[in-house]
């Protein structure tokens, strides 16, 4: 039985196990949160080494990415060092494919049009192959990285001009505590209505769960999300709200849907490779071979 953990920086009270079966190979998948505890999520890593088939860092990204040029974080870099033996990644690789495929999918299907729609992009560094993605469909962007991981009311509407800045400001945002640039431990448990304009201005509102959910406000009427790591309590949050559809990029098991990095593990292991060995076109093979489809959920008619 092969098994894939991740390590996340988030709250443990997020925390998941699932038993399944995919391509024909039985799995255990676990999330297990620190807390916001960086020493405590090296000390788990350093634990399971060598005892899993992969590690998946949570709450946390490797690198952020913008074009072709890949910023490693300081923070992730730790915890993926703490590893000697065991792959660990951080769901990089398939935001580049999976999550282009997922909205090509939806395109392509007449489940979403994204021609000439209002798309609040919460994270584009985070999801740079999605914010391609959408621009390639025809969405009219706001990437919301300063509002949502610095704070500052500052939206872009270009990837060019949000990856000069990036350009600009990567020796100090790389080096900074991950909790300075997004939401760990308790934080994200919290909800605090700020930059509402933005919100209400979208038609669409895509990426990362705890930055969509950190400032949201209670009025979320029409609205779709496409997101991920949805747990049964956000999808009602979801609801209350008035959110009409939901979509994840990666399948629901078991009540809830897990993070990029676990299905990167997940395909790491069935692979039975290092990622840096993988060769081109390797996930898009498998993916292709798993038939994954976007999990689409009509909240409210």
């Amino acid at each position: 039985m092969k098994r894939v953990v991740s390590v996340s920086l988030g709250s443990s009270k997020r925390d998941h196990r699932v038993e399944v079966e995919l391509m024909g190979e039985p799995f255990i998948i676990e999330r297990r949160g620190t807390d916001g505890s960086l020493e405590r999520a090296i000390e788990m890593i350093r634990e399971l080494d060598g005892t899993v088939d992969a590690i998946g860092l949570g709450g946390v990204d490797l690198y952020l990415v913008s074009g072709r040029r890949r910023y490693v974080l300081r923070d992730a870099r730790r915890m993926l060092e703490a590893a000697e033996k065991t792959p660990v990644v951080d769901g990089t690789g398939l935001k580049n494919t999976l999550e282009r495929r997922a909205v090509a999918w939806l395109a392509d299907n007449g489940v979403v049009a994204f021609e000439g729609k209002e798309i609040l992009i919460v994270s584009a560094l985070d999801r740079y192959g999605m914010a391609e993605e959408l621009l390639a469909r025809g969405g009219r962007l706001t990437l919301g990285d300063a509002l949502f991981g610095l704070g500052l009311p500052l939206p872009f509407r270009s990837l060019r001009s949000l990856g000069a800045l990036l350009w600009v400001l990567s020796p100090i945002i790389c080096r900074l505590p991950m909790s300075m640039l997004y939401p760990t431990g308790k934080k994200q448990d919290e909800i605090t209505p700020r930059f509402e304009r933005y919100y209400r201005r979208a038609d669409i509102i895509a990426g990362d769960l705890h930055f969509i959910r950190r400032y949201m406000p209670d009025d979320l009427a029409g609205k779709i999300i496409i997101t991920n790591t949805i747990t049964s309590e956000n999808e009602e949050e979801f609801r209350e709200r008035g959110v009409h559809l939901l979509v994840t990029t990666t399948p629901k098991m078991e009540g809830r849907s897990f993070g990029t990095n676990v299905m990167e593990g997940v395909l790491v292991a069935l692979a039975g490779k290092h990622p840096d060995d993988l060769e081109e076109g390797k996930y898009e093979e498998l993916l292709d071979q798993m038939d994954l489809t976007p999990r689409v959920e009509v909240l409210n008619g």
